[in-house]
């Protein structure tokens, strides 16, 4: 099928990829010429794992093109994917500027009736939005009204997206119409065929709301595990015990049980603000939602307050901060829980030494010479008077226990994302403060 995908961001050009893999001729736009000429490069703007030889393999095969031009990017297409972003507006609402942006490009440019495909997480009924859109558009420039539009959510984790895509754990479809969700299974078919997944078919809203609900439910997983570290902290219970004994009954699942710095990114921060404040819109008062935001923004404040319970003053202290980007396997820092720590620590006066494996170019120009980036960790620990972990990159539970004494100026390690054995740090006489552990 002739596929076309508007933004080549992080869902966007997964997409694409996954797409030309299946066999689809695909078409990528984006008004961001660096990502078109990155990929017309061969590279990938961003950091995901296996991306770059998926799209690479399209490309060679001729599946895979970019462009800047609209007219190019949508003429006789079957289904185009809307994959923009979607930033959170200052009173909590998803901005959705792009998405209207995008489907008065369809309406204007598309050269047949097309399937319009929101892949990009929006609240419910922007499908309605979308129509209308592309409604008033054609009426002002003449062009095709039969486009029909669906939701086709994204589940995807940044670090495993390629996977997540290949290998989904479900495939939901949102359309009002037998026509389209005909498209869409033909569009997905070569993937069915393949590996052994649902297709939901439901409607539009239904959709929409299938993927605000997931997020915020996992958000709210890592939020009450937070919270109940807070209560192993203050008894001598270990909330990495309570978390897999949980994950024993089949009902609740060992994923998302992992106490530590609580949940950054692009999509769990701004899905859950944004269904709150569509929940208000429709006047129901998501509480629950706002307590998992509350026990969150908390949760990002516990490394400053055990580095001043251990240190006491820390304004005129060295404190190495190990990860960056908000979770490992990827270089995105939208949300990462590590900024608030960093700004928090610079607000003291702390000088600040920060390594991350892959995203210490987002921030090279970011705080001057208030932090110091490092191109390894040994760099950023050793002479340091304490270290704090903010993302669980595997290479950071390679380093032993005896390496951290060794390195540090005070011994004292305020593990934020449990990467370390802590009988192993204590037993070589490191000061240690893990999340969900009884603070000595």
């Amino acid at each position: 099928m002739k596929v076309s995908v508007i933004g080549i961001g992080h869902v966007g050009l997964v997409t694409a990829a996954c797409m030309a893999e299946w066999g689809h001729d695909v078409i990528g736009f984006d008004n961001d010429p660096a990502k078109i000429t990155s990929v017309e490069n061969r590279q990938v703007p961003f950091h995901e794992p296996g991306l770059r030889d998926l799209v690479l393999t399209g490309v060679d095969a001729g599946r895979i093109t970019v462009t800047g031009d609209p007219s190019v990017a949508l003429d006789d297409r079957d289904v185009v994917f809307i994959c923009v972003g979607t930033p959170k507006g200052k009173d909590g609402a998803p901005n959705l500027t792009y998405v209207q942006a995008a489907a008065a490009m369809v309406a204007t440019h598309a050269t047949k009736p097309t399937v319009v495909a929101e892949k990009s997480t929006v609240p419910v009924q922007t499908g309605e939005r979308i129509k209308q859109a592309l409604g008033l558009q054609a009426k002002s420039t003449g062009g095709s009204t039969q486009h029909a539009v669906v939701s086709n959510p994204e589940f995807l984790r940044e670090g495993s997206a390629v996977q997540d895509t290949l290998f989904p754990d479900r495939v939901v479809v949102g359309a009002d119409g037998e026509a389209p969700h005909r498209i869409m299974r033909e569009l997905y078919q070569p993937l069915l065929d393949g590996h052994d997944c649902p297709y939901v078919a439901t409607d539009v809203k239904t959709a929409e709301l299938i993927k605000h609900a997931s997020n915020a439910f996992l958000a709210t997983k890592i939020s009450f595990i937070n919270a109940v570290a807070r209560v192993c902290e203050m008894t001598g219970a270990d909330v990495h015990t309570v978390a897999d004994a949980m994950g024993h009954d089949a009902r609740i699942g060992r994923a998302f049980l992992n106490a530590g710095l609580g949940y950054g990114g692009s999509c769990f921060p701004k899905d859950v603000e944004a269904f709150i404040h569509i929940a208000a819109d429709l006047g129901y008062d998501f509480g629950l939602l706002r307590e998992t935001e509350r026990i969150n923004r908390e949760a990002k404040l516990w490394p400053v307050v055990q580095l001043r319970r251990l240190l006491w003053n820390i304004g005129d202290k060295e404190v190495a901060v190990l990860g960056l980007a908000f979770k490992p396997h990827t270089d995105d820092i939208r949300e990462a829980p590590a900024l608030e720590v960093i700004e928090s620590l610079i607000e003291e006066g702390t000088q600040v030494r920060l390594h991350d494996p892959v995203a210490l170019p987002q921030v090279a120009d970011r705080w001057g010479d208030k932090v110091r980036l490092c191109e390894t960790a040994e760099e950023a620990v050793r002479g340091a008077h304490a270290v704090v972990t903010c993302t669980e990159w595997p290479e950071y539970a390679e380093i032993t226990a005896p390496q951290l004494a060794e390195w540090l100026e005070f011994p004292v390690v305020v593990d934020a994302r449990n990467v370390w054995d802590p009988e192993g740090l204590v037993a070589v006489g490191i000061q240690l403060a893990s999340v969900g552990r009884r603070m000595p």
